[in-house]
């Protein structure tokens, strides 16, 4: 059975309409969201080092529709390879950590999309004068997380724009891995999403330069189980709210992400 949740909140000095939506009743019982996160993807979601508290976009925008439904977020750390078996298991009932809305994922998770996103080729700031464009990079030392998609994105690019001179991929432990990398010259440039980017170039000033546009357009979604219908369309219409009432994008610009915004939540637009 299912029980209707009508939840208001304030924000400054304005209220905002109140969200009648449905909820699962196990959700309700427990009266919180178990949410999976790994926080290691600034500015998305990671550990404040001052404090070791959860912080970034992803956690404030988590607390904000759980505010918005009326009940708790309950944070619970795993790891990216956890992400859909904890999906499909019901360990969890959502993720909500920088995760990409891909076609092949849509068998086990629905994704509610809240950002657009894609990936981007980045060099040092003191080579930058070597790499006017990105077609500079063909022939070069391109390194990635090798558990994303980009990977295989560089390679499409590569085979689209190089030629018989093709980007030489080199994959990494993550983005922190390809910075690393690309700080110690051992390759040439680096790709992450281009969500990470401002953020980053902010907190390392002067390293770092973006080269050409995004490789493919994608989108972060809340990725939930394919079956919690209500759950779906309860965090659709949680952060369509949020849209309307000006956190979203109060949000965004906090954490540098205003180019990645979108005007209405959508359901599986990943490719």
């Amino acid at each position: 059975m299912k029980r209707l949740i009508v939840a208001a909140a304030l924000f400054g000095a304005m209220s905002v309409q109140a969200l009648a939506v449905e909820l699962p009743a196990e959700i309700v019982k427990r009266g919180s969201i178990k949410v999976g996160i790994v926080p290691n993807y600034p500015p998305m979601e990671f550990r404040d080092p001052a404090t070791n508290a959860l912080s970034g976009f992803d956690v404030e925008l988590g607390e904000a529709i759980g505010r918005k439904l009326g009940v708790k977020i309950e944070w619970q750390e795993t790891s990216f390879a956890e992400f859909m078996p904890s999906i499909a298991t019901g360990r969890v009932d959502a993720i909500l950590s920088g995760f990409t809305d891909y076609a092949s994922r849509h068998e086990t998770a629905t994704f509610v999309d809240y950002l657009r996103s894609g990936p981007r080729f980045f060099v040092q700031q003191s080579r930058a004068a070597e790499f006017k464009d990105a077609a500079a990079l063909c022939g070069k030392k391109v390194g990635a997380s090798r558990r994303t998609m980009f990977p295989a994105q560089i390679a499409a690019w590569s085979e689209k724009n190089c030629g018989g001179h093709a980007i030489v991929f080199v994959g990494t432990d993550g983005s922190a891995d390809a910075r690393t990398q690309l700080k110690q010259g051992r390759i040439d440039a680096a790709v992450q999403g281009d969500e990470t980017l401002p953020y980053i170039m902010d907190q390392e000033p002067g390293a770092y330069v973006p080269i050409g546009q995004t490789l493919a357009q994608q989108f972060t979604g809340i990725a939930l189980p394919v079956k919690e219908k209500a759950l779906q369309q309860a965090m659709l219409e949680a952060v369509d709210a949020l849209i309307a009432d000006g956190t979203y994008r109060t949000l965004l610009a906090k954490w540098k992400l205003s180019d990645n915004a979108i005007e209405k939540a959508t359901i599986n637009a990943g490719q």
